[in-house]
Parts: C-alpha cells; sequence; structure tokens
C-alpha cells in the first residue's frame, strides 16, 4: 500500500530503497542531452538514464549495438550538466564489459569520471556476475538489466516477449536474487510478463523498474522520445503516449517555411 510521497532535493540510490519500502513508485526517463534532461529533471522525475538507446533515438541506427563508450560519456557529460535533483545512471555500451571484468571496470571508471554520472546500468545475469562484482568493489553503484535485453538481440533474434517458458523465467528469477546478493541498487526488467515481473519485484529488496513488465514493480521506465510522441513509427503495447509531438513539431516547422517563403517571418516586430 503506498504512503505520502517524500520530497528529496537529491535523489540517491538510497532514495530509490525507502521509497519502495514505502510503496511509493520510482519514475524514470531517458535524456541523451542537456536542454531534454533540465526539462526532465525539473519535472520531478527521480531517475534520468542516459540509456544506449541513443544510438537509435539519436544517431538512427537500427540497433543499440553501435554506439561506443566515448559517445556515452559525451551523452552522459551532457545531461550531467542540467541536473539538480534527479539520479542519473549511465548505460555501459555493448562491448565494454561482457568479455572482461577489468574492462567492465576500466570501462565504468571512465563513465563516472569523464562524465559525472552517479551509477552504471548492464544487461545480463551469471554471465556478467564477475563484472559486476569488480564495478561495485570500486565503490561504483550498479543497476542490474534482465529479461528482454537489447545488446543480446542477435541472440535472441526478436524483440518479443521474453521468459514466458518455466526454464528462462527461473533463470531470470536465479538472476535477480544473484544480482540483489552481488550489490546491485536497482533492477531493470524489460519485456516480461506482468505475473513474473510482480514475483521478481516481491522477492527481493532493491527496486524492480519496468519496462512492459507491468504494475506489479516498484517504478517504471520509458524511452523519452517515445512517451513524447517523436518516434512515431515504434509503437509497442507497453507505450504509452503523453504528447503527439511528431503531429506538433511537424506542423510548427511547416507553418515556419511557409511564413518565411510569404515573407511573413521576419514581421516589423522582429527585427532591429
Amino acid at each position: 500500500m503506498s504512503t505520502a510521497k517524500k520530497e528529496y532535493k537529491r535523489i540517491t540510490v538510497k532514495s530509490l530503497t525507502e521509497m519502495k519500502s514505502r510503496g511509493e513508485k520510482i519514475s524514470m526517463l531517458t535524456a541523451y542531452d542537456y536542454t531534454m534532461a533540465k526539462i526532465v529533471d525539473g519535472a520531478g522525475i527521480d531517475v534520468i538514464l542516459v540509456g544506449d538507446s541513443a544510438s537509435n533515438v539519436m544517431a538512427g541506427h537500427e540497433t543499440t549495438l553501435p554506439i561506443t563508450l566515448d559517445q556515452m560519456i559525451y551523452h552522459a557529460s551532457s545531461v550531467i550538466r542540467a541536473i539538480e535533483r534527479a539520479l542519473v545512471v549511465v548505460d555501459l555500451p555493448f562491448g565494454s564489459y561482457q568479455s572482461d571484468p577489468k574492462e567492465a571496470l576500466r570501462s565504468a571508471i571512465r563513465i563516472m569520471k569523464e562524465s559525472g554520472g552517479h551509477a552504471v546500468k548492464l544487461e545480463g545475469g551469471k554471465e556478467v556476475k564477475d563484472s559486476v562484482k569488480r564495478i561495485l568493489h570500486a565503490g561504483i553503484p550498479v543497476m542490474g538489466h534482465l529479461g528482454l535485453t537489447p545488446q543480446s538481440i542477435y541472440k535472441f533474434g526478436t524483440y518479443t516477449v521474453r521468459a514466458k517458458e518455466e526454464a528462462e523465467a527461473q533463470k531470470l528469477k536465479e538472476d535477480a536474487l544473484m544480482l540483489e546478493k552481488a550489490g546491485c541498487f536497482a533492477l531493470v526488467l524489460e519485456k516480461v510478463p506482468a505475473t513474473l515481473a510482480r514475483e521478481v519485484a516481491e522477492s527481493l529488496t532493491i527496486p524492480v523498474i519496468g519496462i512492459g513488465a507491468g504494475g506489479g514493480v516498484d517504478g517504471q521506465v520509458l524511452v523519452t522520445h517515445d512517451m513524447l510522441g517523436m518516434t512515431h513509427e515504434f509503437n509497442p503495447r507497453f507505450l504509452r503516449r503523453y504528447l503527439d509531438m511528431y503531429a506538433e513539431m511537424t506542423n510548427a516547422f511547416k507553418n515556419y517555411a511557409a511564413d518565411v517563403k510569404s515573407q511573413d517571418f521576419p514581421n516589423d516586430e522582429e527585427q532591429y
């Protein structure tokens, strides 16, 4: 049962644990640049994810795989300069942590030192356990990510719901518990059955934040450009669009072009 919302001047990993214990849901959105981050933070969103989804949203790649560590640091640095309240979590990009725990630590340290981010997020369960532990031992907060893990899309071959079969569901539950025991401060569950997500959230003491994982988890995350309706081609069931920015922006651009062509812009009051 939820309780009264507590006001936080700054959100920390401890704040998220407190929210879960009180039954207060956690809000999380993505940002990749200063201007968007300033708006998201000012609206009171608890966590800002500098996601490797920047590969899709900002660069137009088909998957999250092409984005580099240097590019993630650039995006995270831009976001950090805008933040006054939110906790900023930065994705470790594909290839920066999977093969070698020492490389994972070097990648995480670069993100923390060069961007000023507050925590890192990485995908996977027991296969990345050693990397998670190495990063945590250095004092860097880690958020886990299970279910649909986009960096493994070529292994899955599809973006459909994960862990519908018992064997995969059992592995997910085991991996979630392992990540908590290893010291992760929170966990993202992406595109898994709502009943499974609720079970995982209720079994863990750390917050579980869902995307396409139902309402039984401790918080929700969406890609900001999706929920604003800027990426109008993307229509998964879990997405709620709060604006139709694609239409609004298109109309604005058309009106500007028409005003320039007709010499209506600039008018007498809009020049020196």
